[in-house]
């Protein structure tokens, strides 16, 4: 992970999280652990809590612990009470609360608000990673119950191609033929969701010779994979026709029962989004007439009592992070460099004010700032900050890339040039 590599070396030295506490809730990975270590560097206490128990990696939790002194509340396997009891302790682990968070699915930041409320006010903002999240964060926003700034670090531009696109299309595929060991070739995949996810998944199953229905809400996208050569049709339609199904859409009960009683013998599910509630899982459990727990690694084969057998992936979890290793590492050096960066122009966005009320431009606070003035609400990366981790990456693989002359600047900048 080159890019974290390099800005540990930065952080070390500008301390942009000096004096603070951060609460995060993230799948604690390897990868993971280079973040948390990052901002360690960078003068942050840090506290981390797990989004989601059956990706957490135990060795990597206890080694935070032990070698790097991070409050690490996660173990692989944990219960839903336990889930949530683990963001309590991580939200309390500073009695004063945290000041800055970082979330994974909203989960973090809904406890804070809800069973946590108490700590609101000592938070000073936060970094959202995921489309799940962010779609909690701007209902949250839309009523008026978001306390504090958040930044959807998930919805750059740059990190939508490198983690949504490539990082989870390759890793999906990968959960679902370590899961199965089927092959792909000839099947019909349905795909729920055309974003940058849903299309990275659509696009890798194609490559790998099976064709691709998908299923969307949103004219724009659908429309869009259309054009690209897939074949959107409502899932009703495309449910009696394939065999593979995977959701990747941040919503709920987008494959119910009434999908599944129409569905082939065989079927496998598998859900590339943040939160098991895309499949519902508990109609299904009980629409079966029996359920066979880990036929395969990660894999529940449900009997329907008519000679049907649908098979469940990963509990309807994230199936990349359950049955694979979710993506890799180079994909999250990138999502997690955005991540700190934007995380760092917040810490200096939301200081207090010095004397005088401004503070001070430089790399991490995309020019000159008013203390505080940033709002409650969601807001989104700064363009200059997305660019800035384009050319740091890009740099680690040794690409160069041109620069515009003056003569050119000047053509952009100039309404009078014409043709």
């Amino acid at each position: 992970m080159p890019l974290l590599t390099g800005l540990m070396h930065r952080f070390a030295r500008e301390q942009p999280f000096a004096g603070l506490a951060v609460a995060a809730c993230l799948n604690v990975t390897a990868e993971t652990a280079m973040l948390v270590r990052l901002l360690r560097v960078g003068g942050a206490t840090v506290s981390l809590a797990a989004s989601n128990p059956l990706s957490t990696q135990d060795d990597i939790a206890a080694a935070l612990a032990v070698r790097y002194g991070i409050a690490v509340f996660a173990r692989a396997g944990v219960d839903r009470p336990g889930y949530y009891r683990h963001i309590e302790l991580a939200l309390a682990e500073s009695a004063k609360g945290p000041d800055l968070v970082i979330d994974d699915g909203g989960d973090l930041v809904n406890t804070l608000h809800t069973r946590a409320a108490p700590l609101v006010a000592n938070v000073r903002g936060g970094c959202e990673s995921t489309t799940t999240g962010v779609i909690r964060l701007r209902r949250m926003a839309a009523e008026g119950a978001l306390a504090f700034p958040v930044i959807a670090a998930n919805d750059t531009p740059t990190k939508r191609m490198v983690e949504g696109t490539c990082g989870t299309g390759q890793s999906v595929i990968d959960g679902i033929m370590r899961a199965t060991n089927t092959l792909l070739a000839g099947k019909t995949v349905v795909v729920a969701g055309f974003g940058a996810s849903g299309r990275g998944v659509a696009e890798r199953a194609r490559g790998f010779g099976a064709q691709v229905i998908v299923t969307e809400i949103d004219p724009v996208r659908a429309l869009d994979a259309s054009l690209r050569g897939f074949r959107v049709l409502p899932m009703a339609q495309a449910a009696p026709v394939a065999e593979v199904f995977v959701t990747a859409t941040g919503s709920v009960d987008v494959i119910g029962t009434e999908h599944i009683a129409v569905m082939r013998d065989g079927a496998i599910l598998a859900n590339a989004g943040h939160f098991d509630v895309e499949i519902d899982v508990r109609a299904l459990a009980g629409f079966a007439a029996a359920v066979h727990r880990d036929v395969r690694p990660h894999v529940d084969a449900y009997d329907l009592g008519d000679g049907r057998t649908v098979l469940l992936l990963a509990e309807g979890r994230v199936v990349n992070l359950v049955a694979a290793e979710g993506h890799p590492p180079e994909v999250m050096d990138l999502a997690f460099g955005i991540e700190a960066l934007a995380l760092a122009w917040l810490a200096l966005a939301t200081r207090p004010a010095p004397a005088g009320g401004k503070l001070a431009g430089g790399k991490l606070a995309g020019g000159k700032l008013a203390a505080g003035q940033l709002a409650s609400g969601v807001h989104e990366v700064p363009e200059d900050i997305d660019a800035e981790a384009a050319r740091l990456v890009l740099a680690t693989m040794g690409t160069s890339i041109d620069k515009l002359t003056p003569a050119q600047l000047s053509y952009r900048e100039s309404w009078r040039i014409g043709s």
